[in-house]
């Protein structure tokens, strides 16, 4: 596996045409074994990427690198169904920014990947077209809900994916696949072209087998977009020299993520974690985020609510399959896409937003969720104004949980996000790395930092990345 650009940027003689044979050929190898990582992929496909990479007359800093795009980024040369039945054969008339940012720097968009419906779940069970397998363990689950794109890099089929987060949804499978996932600041990298769940809380994010790999796709997809105003005005992020210590970084624990019952495994992982960042010079200091307990009960009031509104066009008139119902008229047309073409996650959630924004609940419900996500938000900012530099957590309460265990239990697949929620919630760039294995199963652990300190936070972690082993045991 290519972990770096194809080899002809280094002076070398391979070709983006060979990447994308043996990319190919890794992507058959991937579906044969039943992984159920992608949703639309072809050779021909790959020859075009592969082509436009050779073609171009300089070689970009992404030059010949694979990717592979979570299936609710829009691309006019192939499906995009955010895994759900209704947009199912969609084809989008444009272009993501990221896609056309990310080809103008040279990498070949290689295949659409498998994902929650919607992007809502956090296991990749909830897609229509099938469960996406752990690669490391069939019965498990890779996480979502971009279990997709993580899977196909820790398999080893791409050195990069994008994902989408709104709620953890590439830092938990990251940390359950053992790879790196990095979410952007909000507004750093332009949602122009992500089918939109949240809108105060989408981001496009990256997994890589490496920090080194994710921070260069964040640097070549970021900056400001005039098709997004929720971008901002400022220069594309500059790749982070890797810090040969933690010198003069004071990293704070919130005592709110490690609880008492945490799993023995990750509460072992994170213990080296901490004497990593010892031995590199980092200086570890407690803090607290009060407010930390309320986080995952105030996501799932201000997504549905902002899910429920951005689903209300899928209706059978303007995208997807219609479904006219046996009465024929637009109620009943209304009615039998939505019921035949929204999976039941997806159902139960806009179910929940369209509640919570009703009259009579909003001020009890959704006003009271955004106070709540406010004092979240000021628990972040007063920990880094006490001079926190960064702050350290795991990543997930458990390793990856096997598939079907929490299906029937949407409040304890919930809480599968209560590490990660609160940085979406607040906007903040956070990251995901592994640093173990807990009877075969990855860990990670999470760094978070303040707004458009992702630079910071990245070369923080490839320090820790270079000391601390990914596929070590602990105990």
């Amino acid at each position: 596996m290519l972990s770096r650009p194809a080899s002809r940027r280094h002076g070398g003689s391979v070709s983006a045409v060979a990447v994308a044979k043996a990319v190919g050929d890794r992507l058959a190898a991937a579906e044969a074994a039943g992984l159920n990582a992608t949703l639309h992929w072809s050779r021909a496909g790959l020859e075009a990427e592969a082509a436009r990479a050779d073609a171009a007359p300089v070689a970009g800093a992404l030059a010949g690198m694979p990717i592979a795009l979570k299936d609710n980024i829009v691309t006019t040369d192939a499906p995009t169904t955010c895994g759900s039945r209704i947009l199912e054969g969609y084809v989008s008339p444009y272009d993501a920014t990221v896609v056309r940012r990310l080809r103008a720097a040279g990498a070949m968009l290689v295949a659409k990947a498998n994902m929650d419906e919607f992007a809502m779940g956090s296991s990749t069970e909830h897609s229509a077209f099938g469960r996406v397998r752990h690669p490391l363990d069939k019965d498990r689950v890779p996480g979502g809900s971009s279990g997709g794109s993580a899977a196909l890099v820790a398999a080893g089929v791409v050195p990069a994916a994008l994902g989408s987060e709104t709620g953890g949804s590439v830092r938990q499978p990251a940390s359950f696949c053992g790879v790196v996932g990095v979410k952007p600041s909000y507004g750093r990298v332009s949602r122009y072209g992500l089918v939109a769940f949240g809108s105060s809380l989408d981001c496009i994010a990256v997994f890589g087998r490496t920090v080194d790999d994710a921070a260069r796709v964040l640097g070549a997809m970021s900056g400001y977009d005039p098709l997004d105003s929720t971008t901002l005005d400022r220069p594309p992020m500059a790749v982070p020299t890797p810090l040969t210590d933690l010198r003069g970084l004071r990293i704070g624990l919130p005592r709110e993520y490690f609880p008492a019952d945490l799993h023995p495994g990750v509460a072992a992982a994170m213990e080296r974690v901490k004497a990593a960042v010892n031995r590199l010079g980092g200086q570890l200091v407690d803090v607290s985020l009060p407010n930390s307990a309320f986080a995952v009960p105030t996501y799932y009031i201000v997504a549905p609510a902002e899910a429920a509104a951005n689903l209300a066009r899928y209706d059978g008139v303007r995208y997807g399959p219609r479904k006219a119902g046996p009465a024929g008229d637009i109620r009943a047309l209304y009615q039998t896409t939505r019921g035949q073409g929204f999976g039941a996650e997806v159902q139960r959630r806009i179910l929940v937003g369209t509640y919570v924004l009703s009259a009579g609940y909003y001020d009890a419900y959704y006003r009271k969720a955004q106070r709540v996500r406010a004092r979240i938000a000021d628990d972040f900012l007063s920990a880094f104004a006490g001079g926190v530099d960064l702050l350290l957590t795991p990543t997930t309460p458990t390793p990856a949980f096997r598939a079907g265990e929490k299906t029937e239990d949407p409040v304890a697949m919930y809480l599968a996000d209560i590490f990660v929620c609160a940085s979406s919630l607040a906007g903040l760039p956070a990251l995901s790395i592994p640093v173990g294995r807990s009877e075969g199963l990855p860990i990670g652990a999470q760094l978070i930092a303040p707004h458009f300190e992702d630079e910071r936070m990245l070369a923080a972690a490839a320090a820790i990345e270079r000391v601390v082993a990914a596929d070590a045991e602990v105990r």
